[in-house]
């Protein structure tokens, strides 16, 4: 098992993972799984249940190490992870410009004010997932994808270079998933590489890769979309 910090070429990948094998008591989540991930870019992990997809995105993220293989990262890469949401986050007394800024505790830690460059940037994340209006709204008043959108502005404020999200369409009805979607393009043509879990492809929309899991195993690696990086800086997202 190795992981590496060396820059990594070709193609501007942040991270890139090599023969990963990972397994639990004898059985094997992954197997021999070789992955790419290029700043700029949505890339799809797709798989039924129990095909490792959520495993991958823990080796990815650095937070499970691979039985055996490569995981090399760009140095100093920042990660932004959002798990699967449920309604829990609507209960908590916070407004969306409230949880946003939460993700600017990794500079400033959960006491010190904000600085002006901190405000900023929450205001820049909050524009970007098309928040801008509803910055003061609490969290139980938003719907399910505009809730799934402000968790994504705050892995932004966190200025990731890699957001991982699993299952982000999960439970959304197809307005809100067209808005996520949206969201994770315009996202992208930040520079940002974004990859997103799902068991259905069609959820995501417009992505740039994909990657199909079976049993653990890659059984598709492709660069399938119908529209290029090229049309990310066009994404436009509306509350």
């Amino acid at each position: 098992m190795s992981s590496s910090t060396t820059p990594l070429v070709p193609g501007g990948s942040v991270v890139a993972l090599r023969e990963v094998t990972v397994a639990f008591d004898g059985h094997l989540a992954l197997r021999g799984v070789d992955l790419d991930v290029t700043g700029g870019e949505v890339h799809a992990i797709v798989g039924a249940n129990g095909s490792g997809k959520s495993t991958l995105i823990a080796v990815a993220a650095g937070l499970l190490s691979p039985t055996s293989g490569t995981v090399r990262r760009e140095p100093g890469i920042r990660v932004g992870l959002v798990p699967q949401t449920s309604n829990d986050g609507a209960r908590l007394p916070l407004t969306v410009a409230d949880l946003v800024a939460m993700g600017r505790w990794r500079e400033r830690g959960p006491f010190l004010p904000l600085r002006r460059s901190d405000r900023a940037r929450i205001a820049e994340a909050i524009d970007t997932v098309g928040l801008a209006p509803l910055a003061r709204r609490p969290l139980g008043l938003l719907s399910g994808g505009q809730r799934q959108r402000a968790y994504i502005a705050q892995a932004l404020a966190q200025e990731a270079d890699l957001l991982l999200l699993d299952e982000p369409m999960s439970g959304l009805d197809a307005a809100s998933r067209d808005a996520v979607a949206s969201a994770l393009a315009a996202v992208a043509s930040t520079g940002t590489a974004v990859v997103a879990v799902t068991h259905d492809l069609a959820e995501l929309g417009d992505v740039d890769a994909v990657c199909r899991l079976v049993d653990g195993r890659v059984v598709e690696s492709s660069s399938a979309a119908p529209r290029g990086r090229g049309h990310r800086g066009a994404a436009t997202v509306r509350a």
